[in-house]
């Protein structure tokens, strides 16, 4: 049979990758939902509303490589779109699939809900273009097309799309044959150029630090990254926004690089290297410690998504994949400097025991003993993300922050996402009360598709990383409800789950003990005092206050 057209979309989507659409339903969007729910291949992944359903795409992509997202036009769309943009900062491919009105009813500029009186029906696609790397109108004449075009851009870009189903075409036949748009190759002479520099700029060095970024993960190259490390002895280091984008537990990681912020050892390593290779590591404030990374030009070769700078020369049209795999066979081994092993940072040993209170130094060395091989970590951004950062993590196991967009309550949702998309793995979610507060309805799903994530809400008595940016950290503003978080999952549908309340070291090492046993789903409010940051914390936000500055 013929397909319809939100049929043959789907289909293509699910031969990317995608097993489940994120979304809430509308009525201009029920062709695309009942779509879904019909295709025995898709799972329908209701959301408690469309920007939760977006930051859960973001999750899921994190894991999968892509995701897909599902809004009723206007009020739906408006509502998921600053997830989206999220997205898009963050380089994740989302593909946005909107319904809405017939064409009839566009055609005749009828006043129809979700619209804003004035007839004009093209208004909301127009404000999404900002925030995707390309967007279409989905008829069957060219839904073929349109599908691998849009494929193609939102993979080659890593960011999301934008696809409009009008409710009358959506149902309508596929007219039409295509084949599948091939995905961008390096140009053959400026990968062989670009790679050539390279080796020769490093055969002139005595010593060398990789920074592989967050691009390395997000365009699948983790395993080209490390097989470069491996092949070429080279020492790696990592900065914030890539926190484990590889294992931790090798000998050639030295440690995060944060500027001037933290761990001298490790900037003295990597600032004082004679060649300093960024792999795919945006420079932004918080990768940078607030732009105090000092990083020689004249010694920095930049390996970039689609091209590469080697000593002030530009190599374009050469993908990074490409190029770090041919870096892998090429470039020969060498015994380079290292940091002495026990200078790199580790997870430190706990402070405090019994009725002591939850300090820093008692708190975060006790999470980062809790997460094991394998899990998948989702920490919101703010003072608990900056906590963990240094931690040492375990063999596998993935650190995931929204450090470029950094939209408070991001986490929760992601979690969620990251769930859906590993169900065989330990989710551990860590968040800030002020944070979990604008999107803990999502918790909910977590129970109601029997999954037995572990959450941990700090409570601090608000918004602790915007009290250490202010100039007055007691103004009202940075103050939030008091709620009784303990009794959330059990009214939000979460049966069975372990819950606990501790606010003393003793209560907080019995309840991580029965956390890890736990065959359940498990969730921790941890009580700290008001200004209970991070050293990190501290110092970005003193960083960041002196920008504002100038």
């Amino acid at each position: 049979m013929t397909r319809t057209v939100i049929e043959h979309v789907l289909s293509r989507l699910r031969e990317i990758g995608v097993d489940a659409v994120f979304g809430v339903p509308g009525d201009y969007s029920f062709a695309v939902s009942d779509a879904v729910c019909n295709d025995p291949g898709l799972r329908w992944v209701g959301c408690c509303n469309e920007l939760n359903a977006a930051y859960a795409a973001d999750g899921y992509a994190r894991i999968k490589g892509v995701a897909a997202l599902s809004t009723t036009y206007g009020v739906g769309e408006l509502s998921a779109i600053n997830g989206v943009a999220g997205a898009y900062a963050e380089h994740l491919p989302v593909f946005h699939l909107v319904g809405t009105p017939s064409m009839a009813t566009q055609a005749a500029r009828a006043l129809m809900h979700h619209t804003l009186g004035n007839g004009e029906y093209d208004l909301y696609r127009r404000m999404s273009e900002p925030v995707v790397c390309a967007q279409a109108v989905m008829t069957p004449q060219n839904v073929v097309y349109e599908t691998e075009r849009l494929i193609a851009e939102a993979m080659h870009h890593r960011r999301p799309v934008y696809m409009a189903f009008p409710s009358d075409l959506a149902v309508m036949p596929v007219a039409g044959q295509a084949q599948p748009i091939e995905s961008a190759r390096s140009d053959p002479a400026a990968l062989e150029a670009a790679a050539e520099a390279i080796l020769a700029s490093l055969s002139a060095a005595d010593s060398a630090c990789v920074l592989p970024g967050i691009l390395v993960a997000r365009t699948g190259s983790r395993a080209a990254m490390q097989a470069l490390i491996d092949a070429s002895g080279l020492p790696f280091a990592t900065m914030f926004m890539a926190k484990s984008v590889l294992d931790e537990q090798q000998p050639a990681y030295v440690g995060m690089y944060d500027g001037a912020l933290m761990t001298p050892s490790v900037r003295e390593f990597v600032e004082g290297a004679e060649r300093v290779l960024v792999v795919g590591s945006p420079m932004t404030d918080f990768n940078t410690g607030a732009f105090t990374a000092r990083l020689d030009p004249g010694h920095t070769i930049t390996i970039g998504h689609h091209h590469t700078q080697v000593e002030g020369r530009i190599y374009a049209n050469v993908e990074m994949g490409e190029l770090l795999e041919l870096l892998s066979r090429k470039t020969p081994k060498r015994n380079w400097p290292r940091k002495p092993a026990n200078s790199a940072e580790a997870t430190n040993s706990p402070t405090g025991r019994g009725g002591d209170p939850i300090s820093v130094d008692a708190l975060y060395p006790r999470w980062a003993h809790f997460i094991r091989a394998e899990d998948l970590v989702v920490a919101e951004t703010g003072t608990v993300s900056m906590g963990l950062g240094f931690a040492h993590l375990p063999s596998e196991a993935r650190f995931h922050n929204q450090t470029l967009w950094g939209s408070i309550g991001w986490a929760t949702p992601a979690a969620f996402g990251v769930a859906v998309a590993a169900p065989e793995r330990r989710v551990v979610l860590l968040t800030g009360e002020g944070s979990h507060q604008l999107t803990v309805q999502e918790l909910g799903q977590f129970g109601r598709l029997g999954m037995k994530p572990v959450v941990f809400v700090l409570n601090n008595s608000g918004y602790l990383i915007e009290r250490l940016l202010n100039k007055e950290p007691a103004i009202s503003y940075n103050d939030v409800a008091s709620w009784r978080y303990t009794e959330l999952p059990h009214a939000l549908g979460c049966d069975g789950w372990m819950t606990a309340r501790v606010s003393t070291c003793g209560e907080l090492d019995d309840a991580l003990a029965a956390a890890a046993t736990a065959d359940c789903g498990v969730y921790i409010e941890v009580v700290t005092d008001t200004y209970a940051a991070s050293p990190l914390a501290r110092k970005l936000g003193d960083g960041l206050k002196a920008l504002r500055k100038g």
